[in-house]
């Protein structure tokens, strides 16, 4: 009976989407470094997946049925300060539940900022940022997504990847011979790092992309309220007031947004901290099915 259980659990998952993982890129990883693939991965005594040390980045797409598809897609960021990726609870997890609810997602596994791999770290992040963007509108007809539904979505260091490819859109740093836009739709930010100045921002995050030591000039150029134009695609903001990366990151990417009449909407928690993904355990309030209900409205 157990073993029907779980064949029966599986075969209602694989109805509900399907899911491959795809190299990023076809070709030579632009900005890379010949070195080694020293990638690990494992599951801690908590339960979360950690990824490390990535220098090979994938994108892994979770469709929905054609009978649930909504035609909208997000690109998944995970966490983990520019060190690591939380990829299993601000990932994979998270795809699987947009799925779930007729959206197509795509876990971006990123390289991680490391001078031994890249010729240019601080770029990094963002060119496969881009990527995805491109991949996924390139391949929307083949994935049944909307080309202009397509969002981005990330969490904590994640959240700083992902309001940087939705201000920094206009700086290719992929070739993309197609001219294709790589402005994403709209955004999704939990618990994002948002700008790098010392008396707000994340300084591993900050460290790991730009060095220890950045001229003031890096520093205003990857804080993303400061590159805030009417431009700038629809934010969803998700932030808890105790969090040790500081609530002020999302209150600055709302001014700015609000400044450059940007649509934007929020759930603000009193606690939770920092790293729960998709379940604040200290309230009933489920910011995902608020998310939901908002991207209808594109």
């Amino acid at each position: 009976m157990k073993y029907l259980f779980l064949f029966c659990f599986c075969l209602m998952s694989s109805l509900l989407f399907s899911q491959t993982e795809m190299p990023l890129y076809e070709g030579p990883i632009p900005n890379s470094k010949d070195v080694p693939n020293v990638e690990t991965s494992e599951v801690r005594d908590d339960g979360i997946l950690i990824i490390s040390k990535v220098t090979v980045p994938t994108l892994t797409a979770y469709l929905p049925s054609k009978e649930t598809a909504t035609g909208k897609a997000i690109i998944i960021c995970p966490g983990g300060g520019y060190w690591l990726l939380a990829a299993g609870h601000e990932g994979h997890d998270v795809a699987k539940e947009f799925a779930k609810r007729g959206v197509a997602a795509f876990v971006l596994k990123y390289r991680l900022p490391n001078g031994l791999a890249m010729e240019d770290k601080s770029i990094g992040p963002l060119q496969d940022a881009q990527r995805a963007i491109q991949m996924v509108r390139e391949n929307a007809a083949k994935w049944n997504v909307k080309p202009d539904q397509i969002g981005i979505m990330g969490f904590s260091a994640g959240g700083h990847l992902a309001s940087t490819a939705g201000t920094h859109f206009k700086r290719e740093v992929i070739e993309n011979p197609k001219k294709t836009s790589l402005r994403p739709d709209f955004m999704v930010l939990v618990y994002p790092v948002i700008t790098f100045d010392k008396e707000v921002g994340h300084s591993g995050s900050s460290k790991n992309l730009i060095g220890e030591r950045p001229p003031q000039g890096m520093i205003d150029l990857y804080s993303n309220d400061k590159q805030v134009t009417a431009e700038t695609p629809p934010t969803y903001l998700v932030h808890a007031k105790d969090d040790p990366v500081k609530i002020e990151n999302s209150y600055l990417f709302e001014a700015a947004l609000k400044q450059n009449n940007v649509p934007v909407s929020h759930t603000y928690f009193e606690k939770g901290g920092h790293g729960y993904g998709m379940i604040n355990p200290t309230s009933e309030v489920r910011w995902m099915d608020d998310v939901e209900k908002w991207m209808k409205a594109f």
